[in-house]
């Protein structure tokens, strides 16, 4: 069972905040930015040669990060399962977005998955599932963050390294790279094959 209704999670924070960074409860700008480059600096440095799914992508904010930094990729796949998400990345990006719930739904194949923040509101079960179903669905890797910690919350989920290493031993992950450095409560950890 989720661990709440993203639905509802996602759309009042669209009503409350408009298509902003607190649109998808993040709590700036600033630091969904920094999440982003901690992203691209483990992604390679030419993107145009590989296609890049988002999962999770909320308004494609991702994309339209990589296409200020001049460093976009030769095609960019959004998916979220959220239809109001859906429509405004659709809109934003002009990329292909699917609306697909990555635990449940087949995913297409791409270079590289990435997830900024999506898996913070699922249960640690649907985490399992998400991370399985985007590194399976990746060519060269799995690259997301997610909230650190072995905090206790309602809400939100914390995952400690330990979490993060039983799940890459049962995928047989051949390289791991972990960064925890930048933000209070926050790492990201690149799954690579």
């Amino acid at each position: 069972m989720p661990r709440i209704d993203s639905e509802k999670f996602y759309t009042s924070a669209i009503k409350m905040h408009g298509i902003t960074a607190k649109g998808v409860n993040w709590l700036s700008k600033e630091s969904q930015y920094i999440r982003f480059d901690i992203i691209l600096e483990m992604l390679p440095d030419n993107l145009n040669s590989y296609t890049i799914a988002d999962a999770g992508c909320g308004f494609g904010d991702f994309f339209l990060y990589t296409q200020q930094n001049k460093n976009t990729p030769k095609n960019y796949i959004g998916i979220d399962s959220v239809v109001d998400m859906y429509s405004i990345a659709s809109e934003r990006t002009g990329c292909e977005i699917i609306i697909a719930d990555i635990c449940k739904d087949e995913i297409p194949t791409a270079s590289y998955y990435i997830c900024s923040g999506a898996m913070n509101v699922l249960n640690p079960f649907e985490t399992h599932l998400f991370i399985r179903n985007c590194y399976e669905a990746s060519e060269h890797g799995f690259i997301f963050n997610i909230l650190h910690g072995d905090k206790e919350s309602e809400t939100y989920n914390y995952f400690t390294k330990a979490h993060i290493q039983t799940i890459a031993s049962e995928l047989k992950v051949k390289k791991i790279i972990v960064k925890d450095n930048y933000l209070k409560n926050d790492i990201t950890v690149g799954f690579f094959k």
